[in-house]
């Protein structure tokens, strides 16, 4: 982008598109690519624990991991009784009652904490895959936001040259020097060219909209600073990305360790039907109006009972169904890992070769504008020595203009296919912060 602003600044233009350009960097509140991904995570909130799907699968593992400590519960079940006191919700009629219970060997619980475990590991690489797509929206928005605001500076230009070229060419036609169809043919050129502005104008009005979205600032007052937009890496295409891709990319992470979470959790069920052994404990303290002291011989108010619980199921099948449910959940969460990687490994490779083409549409897009820039050159030197026509010198300005044109369109290509395939590749993040 600055080799094509230093080829344009020798039209003779120059100094009023700097002059709009000092301009509108004085009216707008200029901010910095790196400033500008910063305001986007944190007015997202995509920062630690904030994200609440990861909050919530911390919260399940604490929760599995738990399982080993000690839980205590206290209450009362106050009743009268007549009659032998019979319990009241599974426990004895009291004044005031204390139970605990805790998982002393439990393969089950094992597995469950894993799970959960490898539960949270996923969401937190989804919450760095949404990190990533944020930083990406970001870059690209602000990427088109500069580029659209630049071609808005000289766009305006150019009407203005346009519009002297109109008010010439009615001069020479009213001189009988050229045809009427001249002054068609020039404003033609003209409403080319304001089609263009506000195309510009249009593009760059929505990103501004979305940045300051993004960014939590005022809309009007948003402005880019070009300088701030480090050059992008150029990509060896002998270099196996698909495979650095399918390492470090965040959402091959995610369905890798949800893939896991599955396993262990299918895992979990099927040892659901090992013996286990708890420890349980129960304080109680009973009252003479529930007839204890009739019915028992040695009554007593404070009451305490504690120990191990052994389970050895030998005959559920529901926790059997349950289990080979889970086990199938595993194999299609598996299926999809590997579709994810396949996707990824695809989709960078694509990306990549891509990048070769569009680098190669910009290098024809510069040498056609560069010619084109000559034959402006060569037609205003013909006109200064009256051997040329201002016909000729304005279709020259129309070629400098459309060739310029899509040569910034090829380069925003460039960059945004350049931007993704460093987001597939890991490294956006790490290019964007690395601005001033």
């Amino acid at each position: 982008m600055r080799l094509i602003c230093r080829r344009i600044l020798r039209c003779r233009h120059t100094c009023a598109l700097l002059t709009v350009v000092l301009t509108t960097c004085t009216a707008a509140q200029t901010i910095t690519l790196r400033r500008a991904v910063e305001l986007t995570l944190s007015h997202s909130g995509m920062t630690g624990m904030a994200d609440p799907d990861q909050a919530r699968a911390y919260a399940a593992y604490r929760e599995a991991r738990n399982g080993y400590l000690p839980r205590l519960v206290s209450g009362s079940g106050i009743g009268g009784s007549y009659g032998f006191p019979l319990s009241l919700e599974n426990a004895a009629p009291s004044l005031f009652n204390v139970t605990s219970q805790q998982a002393l060997f439990s393969p089950a619980q094992k597995s469950f904490v894993r799970s959960a475990n490898s539960g949270y590991q996923s969401a937190r690489w989804q919450g760095q895959d949404q990190r990533d797509g944020l930083i990406q929206d970001a870059v690209l928005t602000y990427v088109e936001l500069n580029k659209w605001s630049q071609e808005l500076d000289l766009l305006k230009t150019e009407v203005g040259n346009n519009q002297k070229m109109e008010a010439v060419e009615q001069e020479r036609i009213q001189a009988g020097v050229d045809k009427p169809v001249e002054l068609n043919k020039v404003k033609l050129a003209s409403a080319r060219v304001r089609m263009r502005a506000a195309e510009a104008q249009g593009s760059a009005d929505v990103m501004r909209l979305h940045l300051a979205q993004l960014t939590g600032l005022p809309a009007e007052e948003l402005g880019t600073d070009p300088n701030s937009i480090p050059s992008l890496p150029e990509f060896k295409q002998d270099e196996d990305l698909a495979r650095k891709a399918v390492e470090v990319n965040p959402a091959v992470k995610a369905a890798e360790q949800q893939a896991i979470a599955k396993r262990f959790h299918a895992e979990a069920e099927y040892k659901s039907l090992l013996p286990s052994v708890d420890f349980a404990a129960q304080y109680a303290l009973l009252a003479n109006f529930n007839n204890y002291d009739v019915y028992i011989r040695n009554f007593q108010h404070h009451n305490a009972s504690g120990g191990l619980v052994f389970r050895l199921p030998f005959f559920d099948p529901v926790q059997r169904a349950r289990a080979a449910e889970a086990k199938a959940e595993a194999i299609r969460s598996t299926r999809q890992a590997e579709e994810a990687k396949q996707k990824v490994s695809l989709e960078t490779l694509r990306l990549q070769r891509i990048v070769e083409q569009l680098a190669a549409s910009v290098e024809v897009a510069q040498l056609q504008y560069d010619l084109a820039q000559s034959e402006l050159e060569a037609a205003q030197v013909r006109v200064q020595t009256e051997t040329g026509t201002l016909r000729e010198e304005q279709d020259a300005r129309s070629k400098v203009e459309q060739s310029y044109n899509a040569l910034i369109d090829a380069n925003l290509a460039l960059d945004k296919a350049r931007v993704e395939l460093l987001r597939h590749t890991g490294e956006l993040e790490q290019w964007a912060l690395s601005g001033k």
